[in-house]
């Protein structure tokens, strides 16, 4: 099964100069943890997930309303496309631990987001539990 048959699509992006009030808002608007961050010509500069504002700004005592997403932002990003197998981006996704992936065309540009939820389909229920356990295991923490 091709990615761009499971992944959902219209995915929605922040920019690195937006705020991260205004990125949370959004993020709640959509009901969504994660937020690809597009810059110039819609073009994926990284990554902001909810967990980022917590840990990285809010720990920080960084105030949301004039911290920008650039600032917290994950910029290293994984992502496969569209017309690669779910297989793939099951493997990418034990191999990298993580939850959801970014799925983008051959122009690179972003066109969908994948996550574990959507490999449990009829013909990838095995990998997706195999996924699952891969990504869940715990790692030590820093101490």
């Amino acid at each position: 099964m091709k990615l761009k048959d499971i992944m959902t699509k219209n995915v929605e992006c922040v920019h690195p100069g937006d705020t991260l009030q205004e990125a949370a808002r959004k993020m709640k608007d959509l009901d969504v943890g994660p937020m690809p961050v597009c810059g110039e010509n819609d073009k994926l500069v990284g990554m902001l997930t909810d967990r980022d504002i917590t840990i990285r700004a809010a720990a920080q005592g960084w105030d949301p309303k004039t911290t920008k997403v650039q600032d917290t932002m994950t910029k290293e990003v994984v992502w496969c496309f569209d017309d690669q197998d779910a297989e793939d981006a099951a493997r990418l996704m034990q191999e990298r631990q993580i939850r959801r992936l970014l799925i983008m065309n051959h122009d690179e540009r972003l066109v969908g987001i994948v996550s574990l939820g959507d490999l449990v389909t009829e013909g990838a229920r095995k990998q997706a539990g195999e996924t699952l356990r891969a990504v869940s295991e715990p790692s030590a923490p820093r101490r």
